[in-house]
């Protein structure tokens, strides 16, 4: 009976680090351009890819000014090869400056997720 009563805190133990996974939330894994770059040329889109895959009908981005100025952007839509990846085409090449991409993501276990970065295009 005491080995029994050993053996149950592991078990439990265990069984919390395992559930953990299963409720994990969709978190920016990377991005072009990248969180706080500098990049030599306006970038045509935009590429968010996320620690697990998404549900991409709830996903939002949006890119502004750093003065708050809305750019022009198509709909978030899921990357064919990887359903943890989003593409959002600009409307028009950005210019130099400082830009804020914001965005809002429901991952397949239906967590919500939200977060913003900055990047800057040279002149």
């Amino acid at each position: 009976m005491h080995r029994i009563l050993k053996i149950i805190p592991g078990v439990a133990f265990a069984c919390c680090f395992a559930a953990t996974a299963a409720f994990a939330h969709a978190f920016l894994d990377h991005a072009v351009p990248g969180v706080g770059a500098t990049v030599s040329g306006a970038p045509s889109e935009l590429t968010l890819t996320f620690t697990q895959s998404l549900a991409p009908a709830f996903a939002s981005v949006q890119i502004a000014t750093a003065a708050g100025a809305p750019v022009s952007s198509g709909k978030a839509t899921a990357d064919p090869s990887d359903a943890a990846t989003l593409h959002v085409r600009l409307a028009q090449p950005l210019k130099p400056g400082a830009y804020k991409v914001t965005w809002h993501v429901v991952s397949i276990d239906t967590h919500r997720t939200e977060g913003a970065y900055a990047f800057t295009v040279a002149p």
